[in-house]
């Protein structure tokens, strides 16, 4: 590393202390989620700079207050889910692992075009993904399932889709779009402003339907005796029973899902390079 790095990264790590532990004092982020964001945001921040270090915040910021939104409409929806509104270390590593690896990359390849692209759409994506989630449910008409659009399911069930649910993912990619297309570090060319945006907003938007298609599919879903209901918590249900394995793998839970649904918008947009 050049001597001129050197503060950045240190300055890095420093910014990445003091917004992991305002997050956990707001207990938007677990113990274990805390340290994995130090790690994470001392590579964005420290590594790859400012620009970088903006599009991470507004995903993780947008997330968190969306998350803690709405909390009455969405009483009886946390059964449903395998973890609360409190980040823990899986859930930073599966919505920003992939984030961190381009943001690293982009050190040992200045002036390359694809990492940022890359960082941005897998942003994109698991942003997507967390706005159709918290706003999705607030739909007024239930959800069905991505892989048969003619079965109506509960809300906050994995795989089901909506218009108003898309539409919010639609909204979270295109925050990050926008920003990625805004704060490009390259030139000006063919790949910033505008079509960089729209770029970034559809991959984003296709990530999110790979996770609702996981979901419907082979994400890990369990089922609890006493209130006969599907669920993605494990071993125990909300009331204390413990759940039973009804679809898809073991070991592919949520959060191998949402480190999917990043890796979505990261090959769609790599591809289309």
């Amino acid at each position: 590393m050049s001597p001129e790095k050197l503060p950045q990264l240190v300055f890095g790590f420093v910014l990445a202390i003091i917004i992991a532990y305002a997050a956990y004092r707001a207990r938007s982020l677990s113990r274990s989620g805390a340290w994995a964001a130090v790690l994470v945001g001392t590579i964005i921040f420290g590594l790859a700079g400012w620009r970088w270090a903006v599009l991470l915040l507004t995903f993780f910021i947008s997330s968190s207050l969306l998350s803690r939104a709405f909390k009455k409409r969405k009483l009886g929806l946390n059964e449903k889910f395998s973890k609360g509104s409190q980040r823990d270390a899986g859930q930073v590593f599966g919505n920003g692992g992939l984030a961190t690896l381009f943001a690293g990359l982009s050190f040992f390849f200045p002036g390359e075009t694809w990492p940022w692209l890359a960082f941005a759409a897998s942003l994109a994506a698991v942003n997507a993904d967390t706005w159709a989630t918290e706003l999705g449910v607030l739909s007024p008409h239930p959800p069905r399932m991505l892989t048969n659009l003619t079965k109506a399911v509960e809300k906050g069930t994995s795989g089901g889709v909506s218009l108003f649910g898309t539409l919010a993912a639609l909204a979270g990619s295109a925050l990050i779009g926008v920003l990625a297309g805004a704060l490009s570090p390259q030139p000006a060319g063919p790949l910033n402003g505008f079509w960089l945006a729209l770029w970034v907003t559809s991959a984003g938007l296709a990530g999110s339907l790979v996770d609702s298609f996981l979901g419907a599919t082979i994400q890990a879903i369990y089922t609890c005796p006493t209130c006969q209901k599907e669920t993605e918590r494990y071993p125990l249900h909300t009331c204390g029973t413990p759940t039973m394995l009804k679809r898809g793998l073991e070991w592919f839970d949520n959060d191998w899902v949402n480190f999917a649904c990043g890796l979505g918008g990261v090959l769609l947009i790599l591809l289309a390079l």
